[in-house]
């Protein structure tokens, strides 16, 4: 039990070392020998998990997958509307991306062309399913004009996300993120949201950016 334990901790140690160089240098410019010095773990440690890099970028996007799937489920199960779900899905990933260089890297690996091993779905095709699904919840609920397309509101909420965390990343510290996601949601709220229920959502974004602002 106790090998099992140090095991598992060594290998998260080497996916958050990699994480780190991925996120802060790209994948391409980061090499086995970087991470195993990164991690200060043993060539023979980082074989014994990963035989390659590529399982190791696959591992990131496999831990990126169920952290957003998890938060997904959390505000699903809170009993939130459909619209409060998402957005405190979005605010939730862009809090936890802040303190977790796999969910950057994660990042950083999708936007670079790594494709992840199925059943792995790729994380751009993840978020516009869930962002899909919450939608048309919403739409149920009125909290969405029903004319709009569903669809079409999904895919651009999700490349208005990822785009404000690629420019961001480059040009201002993660902790901003939170800002730039209430700055998003207050133009799709007023292009989406209904007037009568717009100021309570216009509040909500307000509120869960300072929930998300770094402590």
């Amino acid at each position: 039990m106790v090998r099992q334990v140090r095991a598992e901790q060594t290998r998260a140690t080497i996916i958050t070392a990699a994480a780190d160089l991925i996120d802060r240098q790209g994948y391409e410019s980061t090499s086995l020998s970087d991470i195993v010095d990164h991690a200060q773990v043993t060539k023979g440690a980082l074989y014994f998990h990963f035989a390659a890099k590529e399982d190791l970028a696959h591992a990131i996007l496999e831990l990126q997958s169920a952290t957003c799937r998890k938060l997904a489920r959390d505000t699903e199960v809170r009993g939130h509307t459909s619209l409060e779900a998402l957005m405190r899905l979005t605010f939730g990933v862009a809090h936890r991306s802040a303190e977790d260089p796999v969910l950057r890297a994660g990042l950083r690996l999708a936007t670079g062309g790594t494709r992840p091993r199925p059943p792995l779905s790729h994380p751009f095709a993840e978020w516009t399913d869930i962002a899909t699904a919450r939608l048309a919840g919403a739409v149920k609920e009125s909290d969405v004009h029903p004319e709009v397309d569903i669809d079409v509101v999904a895919h651009s909420l999700v490349c208005f996300f990822i785009g404000t965390r690629v420019v961001g990343r480059s040009r201002e510290p993660v902790a901003r993120q939170p800002r730039r996601t209430a700055e998003m949601w207050q133009i799709l709220i007023r292009g989406l949201v209904p007037v009568t229920r717009r100021a309570r959502y216009l509040t909500l974004a307000a509120r869960l950016e300072r929930e998300a602002a770094p402590a």
